[in-house]
């Protein structure tokens, strides 16, 4: 019998969400075979969003670029706007992932809230829409963590003319060793997280203290919260806007621990908590960070124009004013990073192997495979990292997206905030649309408040992601230019590609969606 036969004779459930078959076949939320360890606790768990997320330094990686789109104010209110905007969107995730917790995220929930008609294509495209913006996070991230790298290594070598192809270099080296880490220390994973916790939390915080305490002087207080300054030549409107990326990239990665639910022991309860837990804790520790870096700052013009592989040393540099001090703060970020790096692979490779099981990928038969030794689907995690090179071989082609130079980061950013919050708002506006009553509630369900949270959201992202599209600065150069809407452009043509090709005669989309049309759903 397959599992789908069996959907009319479930007749236990346990703690972990998932229900059992006479027979004994174990079926989780996802309407799948249970075959994953759930090795993660809810401090682990913790650890994994908030390691994900890395806010103060996603935060610190941008500020090069950030100082444009209103100078310090810029900074400090666009990131307040954007732990706003995102609240809304963490309690649209959080309400799905508590009624549906499983691997497939947003690629289930969008296949089942419009309806089985609807539901089957929007489902397919949701997919892969938020596997492309995840590529592009990958790829930040790893560029950042090459930069942070060359930087560090820099600083010991005071005559090292620092070339693109040293970050690229690092880049590979960090991108591949992290894949083996997955792969062969799956295990070690979640006390890799516990570690990352601590990192994140112990590391920002002597951060913070030493730059609030070394400095010998201080900017002042005018400069940092009231004295605007729009460098993009932009109207000021506009300006703030579009500097809310920086805000977004900052704390914009609610869905990443959603796609270890098949990996948790209590995922319906746990992972709204984590992820309240992750953007509040995110934006707290971002905010102070920035407050204390930009009252650190005494040349601002320095950090922007800075020729050194990860600017934020300078400013390290002009806090501190020691040489020691800067690789320290450096290394902490070193650190947190390659942590990072690590759970983004993890979050990646889950969501490929969630569309592979639903017959939504190429070869799908190879890449929905699991090793049960190693508890972790290796072909999928293999094929992220020849993926991930590739998006930077395109992206290098681009002209814009060039490793190793600044406008780098703001379209891989870029890319990753449009991608993933259209991969959200489509389930959402299919609840909307059936009067969120497509899906039977979690333990954690907003009731009458889910109407407008959920329509705010969808017109946040909306609006947003037009302003994300816009030039960074005027006038505009082929150099300068955003290609953030062609990227977009280009997923949803590849994916309208292998919907013909594919999807249209052999996706019949996920198991998920079918037990739902029936009216039998497991207990969380």
């Amino acid at each position: 019998m397959s599992e789908l036969e069996h959907k009319t004779e479930y007749n236990d459930v346990d703690e972990k969400g998932v229900v059992a078959t006479p027979n004994g076949l174990v079926l989780n939320a996802s309407g799948h075979e249970d075959v994953l360890t759930r090795q993660y606790s809810i401090w682990s768990l913790i650890g994994l969003a908030l390691t994900v997320d890395n806010a103060w330094i996603a935060l610190g990686g941008s500020l090069y670029l950030s100082l444009y789109n209103g100078g310090p104010p810029g900074i400090l209110y666009e990131l307040i706007v954007a732990v706003i905007y995102y609240l809304f969107i963490g309690a649209c995730i959080a309400e799905f992932a508590s009624a549906i917790p499983s691997a497939g995220g947003v690629y289930h929930w969008a296949s089942i809230t419009p309806g089985p008609g609807v539901g089957r294509m929007l489902g397919f495209f949701t997919g892969s829409i938020n596997f492309f913006g995840w590529m592009f996070d990958l790829a930040s991230i790893a560029q950042i963590e090459a930069e942070v790298s060359v930087q560090l290594y820099a600083s010991l070598h005071t005559d090292l003319v620092i070339q693109p192809w040293h970050t690229y270099v690092a880049f590979l080296l960090l991108t591949w060793l992290s894949v083996l880490f997955c792969i062969f220390c799956n295990n070690l994973i979640p006390k890799l997280q516990n570690t990352g916790l601590f990192i994140i939390l112990a590391g920002g915080l002597t951060t913070i203290i030493v730059l609030a305490a070394m400095p010998k002087q201080h900017a002042s207080t005018a400069t940092v919260f009231r004295d605007w300054e729009n460098g993009t030549g932009w109207p000021s409107g506009v300006a703030f806007l579009t500097g809310c990326l920086n805000g977004a990239f900052t704390i914009g990665t609610p869905d990443a621990i959603t796609h270890l639910a098949e990996e948790l022991p209590n995922p319906a309860r746990d992972l709204p908590k984590a992820i309240f837990i992750q953007i509040g804790l995110g934006g707290i520790t971002a905010f102070l960070f920035a407050v204390a870096v930009l009252y650190g700052i005494n040349d601002f013009s320095a950090v922007q124009s800075s020729n050194g592989a990860f600017p934020l040393a300078e400013a390290y540099n002009q806090a501190t004013g020691s040489a020691g001090a800067t690789f320290g703060l450096l290394f902490i970020i070193f650190l947190s990073l390659l942590i990072c790096l690590v759970g983004t692979f993890l979050t990646l490779s889950r969501i490929w192997w969630a569309l592979a099981r639903d017959n939504a990928t190429p070869f799908s038969s190879f890449f929905s495979k699991v090793n049960t030794r190693l508890s972790c689907p290796v072909p999928a995690l293999i094929l992220i990292g020849i993926l991930d090179i590739t998006v930077c071989v395109i992206c290098t082609g681009l002209g814009a997206i060039t490793l190793g130079s600044k406008t780098a980061f703001a379209d891989l950013a870029g890319s990753f905030i449009i991608l993933s919050t259209t991969s959200y708002a489509l389930p959402i506006i299919g609840h909307l649309a059936k009067g969120r009553r497509s899906i039977r509630p979690g333990p954690f369900w907003m009731g009458k408040a889910g109407f407008p949270v959920q329509i705010i959201a969808v017109l946040a992202i909306i609006i947003f992601n037009i302003f994300y599209c816009f030039p960074p600065a005027l006038p505009t150069t082929t150099e300068s230019m955003n290609y953030n809407s062609v990227i977009l452009v280009g997923v949803l043509v590849l994916t309208a590609i292998w919907w013909v090709i594919h999807g249209m005669r052999k996706y019949e989309g996920p198991k998920i969606a079918l037990l739902h049309t029936e009216g039998i759903e497991p207990v969380h």
